[in-house]
């Protein structure tokens, strides 16, 4: 298991856009479940939506990469500073609105990596009830 602390010391994204409150399990380059708790005093809840406060998919996307990107661990240390970026969302579907409260966990499972890009099939559930599922497609930052 991963603590906030530990995420924030493998991955660059920081308030407002970390999206990950805990890894709970990492099965090197197969497998990682994430923790996203959707709280009411997120910022972006000001604008989507001020009357029903919903969680956007595009978050649930972001939240979703995040978590994938522990799958490129290494003998349980991350790679240099993430340099895995999404670069394709595929088939993504969205079956359940996701609300303040919702505690989404987030599945990643390998399909294919190699060493210039990773595929991983994503499936999010608020409490057993699958809300989103999906594929993303991860590429390597190319060496300066």
């Amino acid at each position: 298991m991963l603590e906030l602390e530990q995420i924030k010391a493998s991955i660059s994204q920081r308030f407002p856009i970390l999206m990950i409150d805990r890894i709970i399990s990492i099965e090197e380059g197969k497998k990682v479940v994430g923790i996203k708790n959707v709280t009411a005093n997120e910022k972006l809840f000001l604008g989507h939506f001020p009357d029903k406060a919903v969680f956007p998919g595009s978050m649930i996307i972001e939240a979703s990469a995040q978590v994938s990107t522990f799958l490129f661990y290494e003998n349980k240390k991350p790679l240099k500073k993430l340099d895995f970026y999404l670069g394709v969302v595929k088939d993504m579907r969205f079956y359940k609105l996701v609300v303040p409260g919702d505690q989404l966990r987030i599945e990643a499972k390998s399909i294919r990596l190699v060493e210039n890009s990773a595929d991983v099939e994503v499936t999010v559930f608020v409490k057993e009830e699958k809300v989103a599922s999906g594929e993303l497609i991860f590429v390597r930052r190319k060496k300066d």
